[in-house]
């Protein structure tokens, strides 16, 4: 049987990826501006899949695109954060809860090497290692509990939020208390601690709002709120 090998990403895909990438990252801080031009020397590519890249990276709220004036990278939205923290709270708090009752022992072993990789950051001081990890950390609990697609869902509406918590990350190293509360869900849902668990990821996701307060003195020029110029 013959087996097509895979194909290489095409150019759109790799300047649209890795502009997102730096994006999310705060490699690119909310309001730098893009040009096409620019973009498509740096990439060596024509500035058709510049253009295309900024198209559906603003269809995800992610650039602004201003006729005349310009295209930059969005401010983060301070009204769409809390609205995906709303969601994200109310998903991973029941998610979590069925977790306590029936979690497989594979993904329980990957929750703990995760926390062994968390450390490691800590040490690291890697930001953006824990961003990663403290992602895989709450996928992994929906997987294991077979709720993948609703993962994707809460992804769709993430872009602010992950920024934000992103600029968190990076703006105080301090994250004992987000790997201790880590730390504690995995022994929740091992000892079948439902109600333990779920007050820990109330919690846990409430510390972004918090946060948003302390981010927003500190970076004023990242936020804008829905409504506001």
């Amino acid at each position: 049987m013959f087996i097509k090998p895979p194909q290489p990403a095409s150019t759109r895909e790799v300047v649209y990826s890795t502009l997102r990438d730096k994006i999310l990252s705060l490699e690119l801080p909310p309001g730098t501006g893009l040009s096409e031009k620019e973009i498509s020397l740096q990439f060596n590519v024509s500035r058709t899949p510049v253009r295309e890249s900024f198209v559906r990276l603003a269809q995800e709220g992610l650039l602004d695109i201003y006729p005349q004036r310009g295209t930059f990278v969005s401010l983060i939205d301070t009204t769409l954060v809390e609205e995906a923290r709303f969601m994200r709270e109310q998903l991973e708090r029941a998610v979590i809860k069925l977790a306590c009752d029936s979690f497989p022992e594979q993904q329980l072993a990957q929750l703990e090497s995760n926390l062994a990789e968390q450390k490691a950051s800590i040490e690291q001081h890697d930001y953006k290692g824990m961003f990663e990890l403290d992602e895989r950390f709450h996928r992994t609990i929906f997987d294991g509990c077979g709720k993948s697609n609703t993962w994707t869902v809460i992804q769709q509406m993430n872009v602010h939020l992950n920024r934000s918590r992103m600029l968190r990350l990076a703006a105080d190293y301090n994250w004992s208390h987000i790997y201790t509360q880590h730390e504690q869900m995995a022994v929740a849902i091992r000892n079948h601690d439902a109600q333990g668990a779920d007050r820990l990821m109330q919690e846990h996701l409430s510390l972004s709002i918090a946060d948003q307060s302390l981010l927003q003195e500190k970076f004023p020029a990242y936020f804008t709120t829905s409504g506001q110029p």
